[in-house]
């Protein structure tokens, strides 16, 4: 009989093949077929690495039958954004700029959760070249929202979130430069982890802005984002230990002179800080008004970056770009080399201050975003309105990204809405820490 994971989580799937309830073989076998009767009128994966996922399965199966798993997560399927290398497979990041290319070796990431054990299903289509946190691609294809299709799924990451919550893979793997792990994670209901800048290796991803570029895990629990971290940085898989939430000292951060939010996150999240206090959570909150001024410097050290690494592949075939995507790389071009060096000097000034502010706390609190995802309908009709839900869902997001702090989403009581906690850099284990025992709390 073969397995039926929907709902389940890596670690239970994980669980399962180590007391012989589920063969690996069986259970990467229901994913492919999941995915194959999807994609037949759906668009999710751009590559389904058939072949890959059997000969790894198959491996997983013979080490679970004699004893010799690599770990927990030994023999689980995931997907992967299409934008991390994978050996002799077809990595396009979602644009027609780099139609074709193959690389002939895994990303680093992607090597480390193969010696885990964990099995490659394919790569999941995305953002053009991950620069939109809202997840239509027209030039290639626009991965569903999995909790209401008629808006927009979430980005970058977007095939990577539908992957998990449609059921077609037990976790994925996905970046973050600006919200692209999270606001997915969020608009379908999952989990996810956004790293500090450094924790895991970039070697092998197709780069946005180096800088703010990182890899991080969506899936369906905190305990499968810390065994996820754990496996992607080529360590043993860990599963996350519990802080006790009314020990926890957190932050409100006030957002409001950022501009306005939708009213369905802002409520979400007031329900979630209610449940923290009866729970003996110490929530205090606060405005940090400089904050105003990280997102002023932002759109100088952000497209300033990604126009300069694709500048030249960009203006060789311009109207292979999705309108929206060009004319953001192309306000890079606005700004000189000196422009550039200050905008960091002052960035790197503004990190100091808010440790300083934020240094007290266990954790920072705000909704993961400030809109609900947006009708696609109207994204495509009006430009203008497409840029202000762009940049409105990146909005609480990039706070972490201008900050280099770890983050997470955590899926609430509200559907397609998610409460966001940040931690300083280099924190994630802590941060997961926190989250686990919160996770317990919001959904109830």
């Amino acid at each position: 009989m073969k397995p039926d994971p929907s709902g389940q989580t890596a670690a239970d799937l994980g669980r399962a093949i180590g007391r012989g309830a589920i063969d690996p073989i069986d259970l990467c076998e229901f994913y492919l077929d999941a995915i194959a009767a999807h994609e037949a009128s759906g668009s999710v994966f751009s590559t389904i690495t058939a072949s890959r996922a059997r000969e790894e399965a198959h491996a997983a199966s013979h080490r679970a039958k004699h004893g010799t798993r690599r770990g927990l997560l030994d023999g689980v399927p995931v997907s992967w954004k299409d934008l991390f290398d994978l050996a002799g497979t077809r990595t396009e990041a979602g644009t027609r700029l780099l139609s074709g290319r193959t690389p002939s070796v895994d990303a680093a990431v992607v090597s480390n959760a193969t010696r885990a054990g964990v099995v490659t299903l394919g790569k999941c289509h995305m953002s053009e070249l991950a620069f939109s946190g809202l997840g239509l691609n027209p030039m290639t294809a626009t991965a569903p929202n999995a909790l209401d299709v008629s808006r927009a799924p979430g980005g970058s990451s977007s095939g990577s979130a539908a992957s998990v919550a449609l059921g077609l893979a037990a976790a994925s793997i996905g970046s973050d430069t600006g919200g692209s792990v999270r606001i997915p994670a969020a608009w379908n209901g999952l989990v996810g982890l956004k790293t500090s800048c450094g924790t895991l290796p970039l070697n092998g991803a197709v780069p946005l802005c180096r800088r703010f570029d990182t890899v991080g895990p969506i899936c369906r629990s905190v305990e499968d984002a810390a065994l996820l971290l754990s496996v992607l940085a080529g360590k043993a898989a860990r599963p996350p230990e519990t802080a006790p939430v009314g020990t926890l000292k957190l932050l409100s951060l006030n957002v409001e002179h950022l501009g306005p939010s939708d009213p369905t996150p802002s409520n979400a999240f007031s329900r979630d800080i209610e449940k923290l206090r009866k729970a003996g959570a110490h929530v205090a909150e606060t405005s940090l008004e400089y904050i105003d001024d990280a997102f002023k410097l932002s759109g100088c050290l952000y497209t300033a970056e990604a126009y300069g690494l694709w500048r030249d592949a960009i203006e060789s075939s311009p109207d292979s770009m999705f309108g929206q995507i060009k004319s953001r790389f192309a306000t890079g071009a606005s700004f000189s080399g000196p422009d550039y060096v200050a905008a960091w000097d002052r960035m790197n000034r503004l990190r100091r201050r808010f440790a300083a502010d934020c240094s007290e706390y266990d954790a920072i609190l705000l909704p993961a975003t400030a809109n609900s995802a947006p009708k696609i309908s109207r994204l495509t009709e009006d430009d203008s309105y497409y840029a202000e839900q762009n940049l409105l869902a990146l909005r609480n997001t990039r706070i972490a990204n201008l900050f280099d702090y770890c983050a997470i989403t955590l899926p609430n009581d509200t559907q397609g809405c998610g409460l966001m906690l940040m931690a300083p850099p280099g924190q994630e284990i802590r941060l997961l820490q926190i989250a686990h025992g919160v996770e317990r709390m919001i959904t109830n």
